[in-house]
């Protein structure tokens, strides 16, 4: 916007970047598509939320990769508390479900905000925990798919009483592709992840990685090396995660971060939206250095020679045609 004057100017635009970028074409939805999922989502009792409005909440909006647009329904205002979130394995213990509950109740007895996924298992322990309190519930479908089916009564309550969270527009299923979308919501909306039973390749380590890469304090809870449930959890603490067995562990640990650390977005997207169009010969110096292993954008910056307004640009160009996957801690790779 700032380079072309407005919103729709910008919109204009893109799909000429695109094409630069090395995608032959770029569609642009209409606005009438738009106001026909604003429609919809109104009429299931939600809304929009955008990236730059109040009730965003202003840890996720410091993340990288966050989304520019949520579609709620509920009280945002439990994202402005202490956020702590809670996920683990859908076949999780008897003992696992029971710590879960109660760790979530004593938190939000504290006054945090308990951050979980609606899965079967750990998810769904920890937020009926906290309903006393205050939980968030982030799903992978639309507002209106209720995934597992047997949730629908407590996602209809999260809703009413809480807050649900969605990225997908409504009549959305649960695809697998979703979940690593949801997981990163999770990790971003909260101080700190607790761990409560996890395989070492299960949604919830990744989970717990995303909070890591963004510089949030991932815990666990220790199990039986016997248990394979418990594989990733025992990962995570010998990996440098916090041990936790009590609520006590959790609030020590997150207990000096505080929303301070919500801090406003880089200004390197801006800078490089209102740079000036590359030569040919600069893209292809940037474009040269990519391939399929992740660099950091600062090394790519310092090996092209080129200024970092110019590169943001042209990684943009190559985004939007679909050449380039974004990874955590600011890398990018070439597909």
């Amino acid at each position: 916007m700032e380079r072309f004057g407005s919103g729709e100017a910008a919109l204009d635009a893109l799909p000429d970047l695109a094409l630069r970028g090395g995608r032959a074409a770029l569609r642009i939805a209409s606005a009438e598509i738009a106001e026909r999922e604003f429609d919809r989502v109104a009429a299931l009792g939600g809304r929009h939320i955008f990236s730059d409005e109040p009730d965003y909440s202003p840890l996720l909006r410091a993340v990288e990769g966050a989304p520019p647009v949520l579609i709620v329904r509920g009280d945002t205002a439990m994202l402005t508390r202490p956020c702590v979130a809670i996920v683990g394995a859908r076949n999780a213990s008897a003992i696992a479900c029971r710590f879960a509950r109660q760790l979530a109740a004593d938190l939000a007895a504290r006054g945090v905000t308990v951050v979980s996924g609606l899965a079967r298992g750990v998810d769904t322990a920890a937020h009926v925990g906290a309903l006393g309190g205050a939980t968030v519930g982030v799903i992978a479908s639309g507002i209106d798919i209720a995934f597992p089916p047997e949730n629908a009564s407590l996602q209809e309550k999260l809703a009413t009483d809480h807050l649900l969270v969605a990225e997908q527009p409504p009549g959305t299923e649960p695809l697998a592709r979703h979940f690593p979308a949801r997981n990163r919501i999770i990790a971003g909306l909260a101080h700190g992840t607790v761990v409560i039973e996890a395989a070492p390749k299960s949604g919830s380590l990744i989970t717990a990685r995303r909070a890591g890469d963004y510089g949030r304090e991932v815990m666990a809870v220790p199990g039986s090396p016997l248990d394979p449930r418990a594989q990733g959890c025992n990962l995570l603490i010998r990996e440098g995660a916090t041990l936790i067995q009590t609520i006590d562990d959790v609030l020590e640990a997150v207990g000096p971060i505080d929303l301070r650390m919500a801090r406003e977005p880089r200004r390197d997207f801006v800078a490089a939206v209102a740079a000036e169009p590359m030569a040919g010969r600069d893209r292809d110096a940037v474009t040269n250095l990519l391939g399929p292993t992740p660099v950091g954008i600062d090394e790519l910056v310092r090996q092209s020679g080129r200024p970092a307004a110019a590169v943001q640009l042209i990684l943009l160009e190559l985004e939007l045609a679909g050449r380039l996957e974004r990874h955590a801690g600011a890398r990018i790779s070439l597909l």
